[in-house]
């Protein structure tokens, strides 16, 4: 029996403006708000992936829905991002779980001794979609990501993203 292996794919950082909470949904659990900072952010291949892109988030959003219980919150993203080197568009989405129990919940919580946070707490998975004959093949991967927060005094907040292509091994 084999297992999937994951090959480093991209970095993505994504600028994010403050929440604005929706409420409480017909499908349960509080909602936010969190739209990018538009046309800031980046998402690059690493050197080695052999599908190089080099792109700026145009826009995007985060819809958060907590939890119930108050533990995790799920992510739904929808953006858009251009390659540098091709003018290309591309439909940037994911979905992902965010653990509430330590330093990301921080965050979230804008608590005043929140810090830049390590991997672990957040984990997605990532869509591609695009007409470009050059990024195409993106669409027909399955990608997942570890995230991360970056704070930085007086600077808005990096979402942080090291995202890999599952394959065979």
């Amino acid at each position: 029996m084999s297992f999937p292996k994951l090959i480093p794919a991209f970095t993505a950082q994504i600028v994010i403006e403050p929440p604005a909470n929706i409420g409480t949904t017909a499908r349960g659990g509080t909602m936010l708000f969190v739209p990018f900072v538009p046309n800031s952010g980046s998402v690059k291949s690493e050197a080695s992936y052999p599908i190089q892109l080099d792109a700026e988030f145009v826009h995007g959003a985060d819809y958060v829905r907590m939890d119930p219980n108050g533990e995790n919150v799920r992510l739904e993203i929808h953006s858009v991002g251009k390659d540098k080197t091709t003018g290309a568009l591309f439909r940037f989405n994911y979905t992902g779980t965010v653990s509430l129990a330590g330093a990301a919940g921080k965050v979230f919580r804008g608590e005043p001794d929140m810090a830049t946070t390590g991997f672990g707490d957040a984990f997605t998975h990532h869509v591609f979609e695009t007409g470009n004959e050059k990024l195409y093949p993106l669409q027909n991967k399955v990608f997942v990501g570890s995230g991360r927060f970056i704070i930085e005094p007086g600077k808005p907040i990096v979402v942080e993203y090291k995202i890999s292509e599952v394959t065979a091994s």
